[in-house]
């Protein structure tokens, strides 16, 4: 059994392809990498950490985004499920340059609707190195998972998901 798995949403585009970089710093026997819409729910029970990925929406809530956003239908069936002794991290991603005021706030909608139940969250990421003016996805000096910018710090993306995930795995005792 794979002790974690990476979900991300949506396809095609820098989310996929900064999942399938986060997913490259497991072994391929840790880790299942697959997006929101094709995972099953009711595999959630077997994994030790799920990691969650998104861009930012630009919307305050998700079921503001689209009537068929897959994180909202994502966000209502894992509140009825027990995450005893799981633990889950986020990544995010935005633009810093085009879009400063809300950098990867889809961490804090992360954050938020997952404080909603029973699962440790982990993977908080330093602020240092960014510039933006406003974030939902920040507190103090810390993001609520791992900040990454496809568009203006895309070569920096491999090695914070490297720094990250060590970091994860010691946590969770991988």
């Amino acid at each position: 059994m794979k002790k974690v798995a990476l979900i991300y949403w949506g396809t095609g585009g820098n989310v996929e392809r900064a999942a399938k970089k986060v997913a490259g710093t497991f072994s391929p026997e840790e880790i299942d990498l697959v997006d929101l819409k094709s995972f099953d729910i009711n595999k959630i029970s077997d994994y030790n950490l799920i990691i969650l990925g998104a861009a930012t929406v630009g919307a305050e809530l998700w079921l503001d985004v689209k009537d068929d956003n897959e994180w909202s239908r994502f966000f209502l069936a894992v509140k009825g499920i027990d995450w005893k002794g799981k633990f889950v991290a986020f990544f995010g991603l935005g633009d810093q340059v085009l879009y400063p005021d809300h950098f990867v706030d889809a961490l804090g909608i992360f954050k938020e609707e997952m404080e909603q139940t029973d699962v440790t969250i982990i993977g908080e990421w330093p602020i240092e190195g960014y510039r933006f003016t406003d974030s939902d996805g920040y507190n103090g000096d810390m993001f609520f998972g791992l900040a990454l910018d496809e568009d203006s710090q895309a070569e920096l993306t491999i090695e914070r998901a490297e720094k990250w995930t060590t970091d994860l795995k010691k946590q969770i005792g991988l």
